[in-house]
């Protein structure tokens, strides 16, 4: 998979912080995304529904220094996407509140596995960039792990809203400059086959589906980072990759839950709350492309905030849930990886 002295150099990588692409343009772009729809939820005493507006607004996230034309029709399939998703865990969330609680829970763990596998091999398949299928399983699980704060189709509509305001802002970013010369536009749908695509679809499946189970089985309170974590690396190029992708996914949250205790040790309102958010996604849109360990410094707090936003939970056992359920994936994540590859090495 990798030599030593490759094995050194990507350890180092989890101190290395990657030159600058005029990462802040897309990082305002992408904090003013979610800033917007939050302070309308804020003011109209309806910050409950954050999880909706956030998740919508991950669309801005794709497509960042790509052209103008691939930028609006990649960041409108990104929008749609996880406009669906939002709305299916809307509708999980409601569907579980009349099923016995274990058959619940077992059924978002199963539709979570399947949006993985499924999303993983359309966003590939639509070249879209970042790649994988964190965002969708992120989005399906903790909106259908969370009470129910409005019908799905509101769900929806909400995540649309917010998802169709970052495609304009996406455009507007580009002509403000979001460029840069080295970027790689993704890949078109025409270069993978049937059978790659249905791999993909296989291996994000597989890892969200026992990682979930083991998480569920673990008796800890949300299964779904555990899913989260184990396809979080997949979407890597390379075993080696894969392997650095998942050593940083842990470090990174254990640093960032410390980030997070730190913040929630003091009494917030919600909209202290917020204003940390979109500072938090503007510090993660910084530094995501240049070193991955440092940007989930920024990326746990925001998400466990988000979270905290939509369906407060007691801090202690949500951080050491977080830490514990981030584990259970990232080996999962790890296993799938390393066995993939000694197959490959069989086959050679």
């Amino acid at each position: 998979m990798s030599s030593p002295t490759d094995l050194a150099a990507r350890a180092r990588g989890l101190l290395r912080i990657a030159p600058a692409r005029v990462d802040h343009l897309p990082a305002l772009r992408i904090a003013v995304g979610l800033a917007i729809p939050l302070a309308i939820l804020l003011a109209a005493g309806r910050v409950d529904w954050a999880m909706y507006a956030g998740f919508g607004a991950f669309t801005g996230i794709y497509s960042r220094y790509e052209p103008t034309r691939v930028r609006f029709r990649r960041q409108g399939l990104a929008g749609a996407q996880l406009t669906l998703c939002v709305t299916l865990g809307a509708g999980l969330a409601q569907l579980t509140e009349v099923l016995p609680v274990a058959a619940g829970s077992w059924l978002v763990i199963v539709v979570t596995a399947l949006v993985a596998g499924g999303s993983a091999a359309f966003v590939t398949s639509r070249g879209l960039k970042p790649g994988g299928a964190i965002f969708p399983v992120f989005a399906v699980s903790a909106v259908a792990s969370a009470a129910v704060a409005a019908p799905f189709w509101l769900a929806g509509l909400v995540a649309a809203a917010c998802a169709a305001l970052c495609i304009v802002l996406g455009l507007l970013g580009h002509w403000a400059g979001e460029r840069h010369p080295d970027a790689v536009v993704g890949r078109d749908h025409e270069l993978f086959t049937a059978r790659q695509l249905g791999g993909e679809f296989v291996r994000y499946t597989v890892a969200a589906l026992v990682a979930g189970a083991l998480g569920l089985l673990s008796g800890l309170p949300f299964p779904y980072w555990a899913q989260v974590a184990a396809v979080a690396p997949l979407s890597s190029p390379g075993h080696g990759a894969r392997v650095e992708r998942a050593v940083h996914r842990l470090v990174g949250t254990v640093l960032g839950v410390v980030v997070t205790a730190f913040l929630l040790s003091f009494p917030a309102e919600p909209w202290q709350l917020v204003v940390w958010v979109v500072v938090l996604q503007f510090l993660a849109e910084m530094f995501i492309l240049r070193n991955y360990s440092l940007a989930l410094l920024f990326v746990t707090p925001l998400a466990l905030l988000m979270v905290q936003l939509g369906h407060p939970q007691p801090a202690v056992p949500m951080l050491q849930a977080r830490v514990l359920e981030t584990a259970i994936g990232v080996v999962v994540g790890l296993v799938l990886v390393l066995g993939r590859y000694a197959r490959e090495q069989r086959a050679v």
